[in-house]
C-alpha cells in the first residue's frame, strides 16, 4: 500500500509523544537519579541510613512516557489513518497536534525531574522533613503531562 504524505506526517506526529515523553522522562529520571545518589553518598559517609524517598522523586517522571505510550498506541489506531486517504492539511494537523503533546510531555517529566532533584536535597538537609510536600509540588507538575496527554486525546480524530 502506498502512502501519501500526509498520511506518513499524521503517523510521524502520533508517534512524537512517545518520543518525546520518552526523552524527557529520561532526562527527568536523570536529574533526580543524579541527585539522589550524591546525597545517598552523603548519607553513606555519615553513617545515615539511605532514604528509599528518593527513589519515589526518581520514579516519577516515568508517568509521561506512559502518556506518550498510550496517545501513540491511541492515535495510530485512529480510523482516519487507517484509510490511507489524508488532506495534507489533515496530516500537517495531526502531525502538530503530536508535536504539541509531545513537548508537554518532555517539558513536564524533565521539569519534574528537576524539581524531584531540589528534593532530594532538601529532603537530606531537612532531616527526612517535608516529603509531603515535595510530593505535592511534583505532583502539580505531573498534571501538566496529564493535562497534556487528555488534550492530545480529545483532539485525536475519531474517524
Amino acid at each position: 500500500m502506498e502512502m501519501n504524505l500526509s498520511v506518513i506526517m499524521a503517523q510521524l506526529g502520533m508517534s512524537l509523544p512517545l518520543m518525546l515523553g520518552a526523552l524527557g522522562s529520561t532526562l527527568g529520571i536523570l536529574a533526580t537519579g543524579r541527585a539522589a545518589m550524591g546525597e545517598w553518598s552523603k548519607e553513606g559517609r555519615s553513617g545515615k541510613t539511605l532514604r528509599f524517598g528518593y527513589i519515589i522523586f526518581a520514579a516519577m517522571p516515568l508517568s509521561q512516557m506512559i502518556y506518550g505510550f498510550v496517545f501513540t498506541l491511541l492515535g495510530l489506531k485512529a480510523p482516519i489513518l487507517e484509510g490511507g486517504e489524508l488532506a495534507l492539511s489533515q496530516g500537517f494537523t495531526l502531525f502538530g497536534f503530536g508535536l504539541t503533546c509531545g513537548v508537554i510531555e518532555l517539558v513536564s517529566a524533565w521539569g519534574q525531574g528537576i524539581l524531584g532533584a531540589a528534593g532530594c536535597r532538601t529532603l537530606s538537609d531537612g532531616d527526612g522533613k517535608g516529603m509531603a510536600f515535595i510530593i505535592v509540588a511534583m505532583g502539580i507538575i505531573e498534571t501538566v503531562g496529564l493535562f497534556g496527554f487528555v488534550l492530545g486525546y480529545l483532539l485525536l480524530p475519531v474517524g
